[in-house]
């Protein structure tokens, strides 16, 4: 069962749902209502069909000038370009703004870099505060047992490198 008034973040509960973290009540408490509703931590909303849409991870939201972005938006955007294999899309500190949007990208083998160009097919997708201000190419993105992507660590990796 999903609750109905999809307050952010989206909470769930029925038998299928865990009832806890093991040893670690602390985390259970922060994470459970309760009532037993578990926060997800995702973003999402109904539509006028009632059907669920997810959005992204609440710690994952980029929040840049006041304005929301989804990094799984800028992602998908960017997985469809030719010389991209996968991204991943992260906030970082900005003076201005509060947060940049940065993409740390993994090119298919032999692509190189052309920034201006990459810069220019957003452009005609995304809206300004959408783009990615910043491009960091590496090897292969982190992830953990599951083979969900770290964004924390690129976070933290790319955080102390000034730009």
């Amino acid at each position: 069962v999903c609750s109905s008034d999809l307050e952010p973040p989206p909470k769930v509960r029925g038998p299928s749902v865990f009832k806890g973290y093991w040893q670690r009540p602390d985390k259970t408490r922060e994470d459970f209502t309760a009532e037993g509703w578990f926060r997800t931590g995702d973003d999402g909303f109904l539509d006028a069909d009632g059907y669920l849409h997810l959005v992204g991870r609440g710690k994952d939201l980029v929040i840049t000038g006041g304005l929301n972005v989804y990094p799984s938006e800028v992602e998908a955007v960017l997985d469809a370009l030719p010389d991209v294999q996968e991204s991943a899309v992260i906030g970082l500190p900005h003076a201005d703004f509060g947060e940049q949007v940065v993409a740390v990208l993994v090119l298919k083998s032999g692509a190189v870099l052309d920034e201006p160009a990459l810069r220019a097919a957003l452009r005609t997708q995304l809206a300004s505060y959408k783009q990615p201000k910043r491009y960091e190419v590496i090897d292969a993105l982190p992830r953990n047992a599951m083979g969900k992507v770290q964004k924390n660590l690129l976070r933290d990796r790319y955080a102390l490198m000034p730009r």
